[in-house]
Order: C-alpha cells, then structure tokens, then sequence
C-alpha cells in the first residue's frame, strides 16, 4: 500500500510540473528524466551495484541539466506555491488567439485601420506555445492588457515610444510592446523593409508563431509564418486565415493529450514494477497449527 501511495505521489508531481511546463519539446525531456529514475530503481532493486552507482550519478547530471534550462519554469511554480495558487497550477491557460470575445475581429479592424492610414505595424501572435523572451534581441515593456483595436492603433502610432517595435500578443491579451526581433539572414526582395525581415527572422526561429505586418510605405496586410511571407491580403482575407489558424480544432493539439497518455504509460509502468517487485519479495512461510 505504501509503494501505491509513493507511485502516486511521483505521478501528481511530474504532472504538476508538466503543467507548469507547457512545452512539448520540453515535455520529451521529462520523460526521459522519468526513464532514468526508474532504471535507477530497477538496478537498485536488481541488485546491480556497479551499474546502479553509474545510474546515479546519470541522473544527478540529468536532473541539474533540466532544472538550469527550466529556471523560469520552476521560479513560476515556486510563485504559485508561495501565494498559495495551487488550483491555478492544474487550470489550462490561454497560449494561443482566443476565437471567443470578438478578439479576432478586434485585431483585424485594427489593422484595417493601420492600413488605411499607412501605420507601420508587427505584431506577434503565438499558436500554441508561449515564446521564451531569450528568443527576442529585446523583450521590450510589459503591458499585459486586454486586445482592442483602439489599443493597438494607439501603440503604433508614431508619435508614442512603443510604435518601433513589435506587440506580442497571448491568447486575448497584450503582453508587451516594443518588442525587438531577430532580422532574418535569409536573401528578401529589396522592397521588403525591416518590419518584413523582422516577421521572417522570429517566424525561422521559433516554429509556434506568426506575424502581422502593415507596410508603412504602402499599407499592405502581410502575414509572415515559419520564414515564409504571404503577402499582400486584404482584411478579409486575414480575418479568414486566423480563423483557420486558430480554430476551436486545433486546441487538442496540446500538452494535455500528452499528459494523460504520460499518466496512463506511468500508471501501467507503476502497476508491473509492483508486480515484478512482489514475484522477487520472498513469499511467508505458513505458521504450523499448534493443535496442543
């Protein structure tokens, strides 16, 4: 009954951790880690000295290798716990455009209108994952505020400080603003300026994002994803591509199917490490009756 508890206790803190993750390529590495400590185990159960003591020090390495790369990962959890938001840690957060609220119809008026007036614009929308700010040359102001058309226009309007750079944007919310981008090393027509080459370089390196850029010279809509650019659009056609993109089908593909299957295969490896653990545990003798 103890080892049941302790398998269950392991299984909630990998998923508590996992959620807090949110990365899928991240999420491989967990589970990994996970292989690891149960080969520790099985060697120590084994028997096999030689190979449990490279074992540990295998997992040692492992472990301090991913706690460095999770820092802000793990500062975020040690947050929650601290305020006591334990209930948030197991809530679904809002990492790609939300559909919902009129938010799609509100990013693309504003850029109808930053067309209209010839307003440079860029801005980022992440698909499916958060983009870590070491992905940024410079992660720029933190606004955390609601979308609205009137907010964007007013960012990028070049009479404020923040209209230089570009906007993140996170489900139905404005992150930040003034944001600098990698300039993509890719050979780009000569009539594409910065904004352009800007889309296209964090659009290379990071694969769960897309950019929407409003031309300052001529205020074409263009729209930049994995390094390449689809230009020009028409609103119209914009607001069709983001409904597409973000679409209620393709919220499943996130980390929560990714999790409940890691839970079944753990819950499934937890079952037949007790059933190896009992076949190799010596079975009682049974006590002779003492009939006197």
């Amino acid at each position: 009954m103890r080892t049941i508890i302790d398998i269950g206790l392991v299984v909630a803190l990998v998923y508590m951790v996992l959620l807090v993750i949110r990365d899928r390529r991240t999420t491989w590495m967990v589970q990994g880690l996970i292989m690891l400590m149960a080969a520790t185990l099985l060697s120590r159960v084994l028997g096999l000295q030689l190979l449990h003591f490279v074992m540990e020090k295998l997992l040692l390495g492992a472990s301090v290798a991913l706690a460095m790369m999770l820092v802000p990962e793990f500062r975020r959890l040690l947050e929650q716990l601290g305020r006591g938001e334990v209930a948030q840690l197991f809530a679904a957060q809002e990492s790609h455009l939300s559909t919902a609220n009129n938010v799609i119809d509100e990013l693309v008026e504003a850029v109808k209108g930053l067309s209209q007036n010839r307003t440079g614009a860029l801005m980022i929308l992440e698909t499916d994952e958060p983009i870590e700010e070491i992905d940024f040359s410079v992660p720029g102001v933190r606004l955390n505020a609601d979308l609205s058309r009137e907010l964007l226009q007013t960012i990028f309007q070049t009479t404020t400080l923040l209209h230089d750079g570009a906007v993140l944007i996170r489900g139905s919310r404005i992150l930040a603003a003034g944001v600098i981008l990698p300039i993509s090393e890719k050979d780009a027509s000569r009539q594409l300026g910065t904004r352009h080459r800007a889309a296209m370089g964090i659009t290379e390196r990071v694969e769960h994002c897309l950019c929407v850029v409003v031309s300052e010279e001529t205020g074409s809509i263009s729209v930049a994803e994995q390094g390449v650019l689809n230009r020009p659009l028409t609103s119209s056609k914009l607001r069709e591509l983001l409904l597409d993109k973000f679409s209620p089908s393709v919220d499943g593909d996130t980390v929560a199917p990714q999790l409940r299957s890691l839970g079944r295969r753990l819950s499934l490896k937890g079952l037949n490490y007790l059933s190896f653990v009992k076949r190799k545990l010596p079975r009682p003798t049974p006590r002779k009756r003492n009939d006197s």
